[in-house]
């Protein structure tokens, strides 16, 4: 108890310390909101890849999908690094960093806003953050009640608060630059641990080979009567795994906290190093995730999913390491959770701050008041996303993989194509981007509320997500077609930014031969 205390403690001190070290940084709204436009390709790919992946993914989605789909469940972490990050990183990451910089937008609304000249668009997509991003935040603590009782035997919501009181310090004193490098930090804390813990995990089943052969021979008549089948490639149910790789993956190319790390990158070379980086990171820890999920029927005699849901399968698979492993998985945890909420509460204040109270609400918002007033939001956001995930966790709703799932498939149903559109396509119309904003979060609100009448394969959070997106890409340039003009003016304004001129050297570009 003693070293995982300590342990404990050394992690919140230098979290802490480095939040009220950054604070010079973060003064006016371009500092503490994007880290003054020059932050480095190590700490925008961790802050990427740390954002990307919580406590949601290692204890709710890892074990939730390991038990559905067996080892298949990999590729939804080979999908979160090709998909999500590299294609990503490759597809938006320069044309993002150009057109925000050049529209001097900091926010997602506010892109749309000067992208396609509307305010409105701006004020609907800053609403649709704050209220989606809520519950996901919320469903970031949950990760950790099981994991915090078996560890230490302290109350989930003295954990809940403790975490959340440390995250806002750091954030509320650093802003975005003290964001980033305790995500650096926290990602390879992420790293060591889940190597460490595959490891572990593994050979208490005796090996890889030996676990695989295990999990070969668990048959679920329920499931499949394929034998074998949670060893297979594929595993038994192919179509409902897609979903979730287009969930998971596809997802982040419309998630304001994810883009926004592409707002802040520094240059082209932190671009091009970024998405190596970021992609080799999604593929160990998501993979890693996912693969170590895959192997929760090996301890089907000790989990009761009737009783304690998907939530107890991956804190079950640990239960037996030494305390010094158990240490670092909570600290893992702990990182995971704490990285993301750190991201999801600086986009939140920084939308609503930005895009909703200044100008609309209050007039003539200074840089000093509108950095105050997001420094108050973080602490509103954080007490709202304590009080839901007690009260959550007091009501016995522990699947944390349907509140992500219903978060994720409204703001990237939402968003992601009529940003990716925004960033390439000249005819894309303010209406399509209405389109897709209200086609996505009434039909996720409709799926909570009216799931029974939902097709069978809608029914689902995770599928009707994905659908979602899926559905964006189609529906904004159809509309786009059928629906006024933008005007020619405004847009070319918009893309001129990627026709001015740069010097570059000799090894990008060959240059005229003369």
């Amino acid at each position: 108890m003693g070293i995982k205390l300590g342990m404990l403690l050394v992690f919140f001190a230098v979290m802490v310390g480095i939040g009220l070290y950054c604070r010079k940084n973060a003064t006016d709204v371009n500092g503490f909101v994007l880290g003054g436009r020059s932050v480095g390709p190590w700490l925008t790919a961790f802050a990427y890849g740390t954002s990307y992946f919580s406590a949601v993914v290692f204890v709710g989605y890892a074990g939730q999908f390991g038990w559905k789909y067996g080892i298949a469940a990999t590729w939804a972490g080979i999908g979160n690094a090709l998909l999500g990050s590299l294609l990503a990183w490759v597809v938006l990451g320069r044309r993002t960093r150009i057109m925000t910089q050049h529209l001097d937008s900091a926010t997602m609304p506010e892109f749309f806003g000067k992208r396609f000249g509307s305010p409105s668009l701006k004020i609907a997509a800053s609403v649709i953050i704050f209220i989606f991003l809520i519950p996901y935040t919320a469903s970031l603590y949950n990760g950790l009640s099981r994991l915090f009782g078996m560890a230490f035997h302290i109350d989930y919501s003295i954990c809940v608060i403790v975490m959340a009181v440390l995250t806002g310090i750091y954030v509320i004193a650093g802003g975005y630059m003290a964001t980033a490098i305790n995500d650096f930090i926290q990602g390879i804390i992420m790293i060591v641990g889940i190597i460490a813990v595959i490891a572990a995990v593994l050979n208490s089943q005796g090996g890889f080979m030996a676990a695989l052969e295990g999990l070969a021979q668990v048959n679920d008549p329920t499931v499949s009567a394929v034998p074998g089948v949670f060893a297979s490639f594929f595993g038994p149910d192919p179509l409902n795994l897609l979903g979730v790789v287009i969930l998971t993956s596809l997802g982040t190319w419309g998630l304001p906290q994810m883009t926004q790390k592409f707002y802040a990158i520094k240059s082209e070379k932190a671009i091009d190093t970024g998405t190596v980086i970021s992609t080799l990171f999604a593929a160990v820890v998501a993979g890693g995730c996912y693969f170590l999920g895959g192997f929760g029927r090996l301890f089907g005699d000790q989990v009761d999913i009737a009783a304690n849901g998907y939530d107890s399968i991956v804190p079950t698979m640990l239960s037996g390491l030494p305390d010094l492993l158990l240490a670092v998985v909570v600290i893992l945890v702990l990182s995971a959770s704490m990285s993301t909420l750190s991201s999801l509460v600086l986009t939140s204040s920084s939308t609503l701050t930005l895009d909703l109270l200044k100008d609309h609400v209050v007039k003539n918002m200074d840089q000093k008041r509108q950095v105050f007033v997001m420094r108050c939001l973080i602490v509103v956001f954080i007490a709202i996303s304590v009080v839901l995930a007690i009260v959550q966790y007091k009501s016995n709703v522990t699947f944390i993989a349907q509140l992500m799932g219903v978060s994720w498939g409204a703001l990237a149903g939402a968003f992601l194509a009529p940003f990716l559109f925004g960033l390439y396509w000249k005819k894309a119309t303010k209406a399509a981007c209405w389109v897709s904003f209200l086609f996505s979060t009434v039909f996720m609100l409709a799926n909570i509320g009216l799931n029974s009448f939902f097709p069978a394969v809608l029914q689902s959070p995770i599928n009707a997500g994905a659908f979602c997106m899926v559905a964006g890409l189609v529906l904004v340039p159809a509309v786009s077609l059928f629906t006024k003009k933008p005007d020619a003016q405004m847009v070319e304004e918009s893309f001129s930014c990627f026709d001015q001129k740069v010097l570059v050297r000799q090894s990008q570009a060959l240059g005229d031969p003369n």
